[in-house]
């Protein structure tokens, strides 16, 4: 089981906070990896940019809304704030 299918709350989950943050830090890091390889690639540094944006909206609303649940994303994903 992968990381993405440990913060589903169903099988069809899409739309949970926990899920899409799950899914734009893996998005994340596979931009990070190609930026090492081709730090000249600017769009898609910019795009990454606007993911980590992204992600950082939907943990500061997961942070009001349910801080247990904030904080196990943090760990389980390597994400620090």
């Amino acid at each position: 089981m992968n990381k993405k299918e440990v913060f589903k709350k169903h099988d069809k989950d899409t739309g949970s906070v926990e899920f899409q943050i799950s899914q734009l830090t893996n998005r994340i890091n596979v931009l990070t990896d190609h930026l090492r390889s081709n730090p000249n690639d600017n769009s898609s540094k910019h795009g990454m940019l606007k993911l980590v944006g992204k992600r950082s909206r939907f943990l500061s609303y997961l942070r009001k809304d349910n801080l247990s649940i904030y904080e196990s994303i943090l760990t389980s994903l390597g994400i620090r704030r």
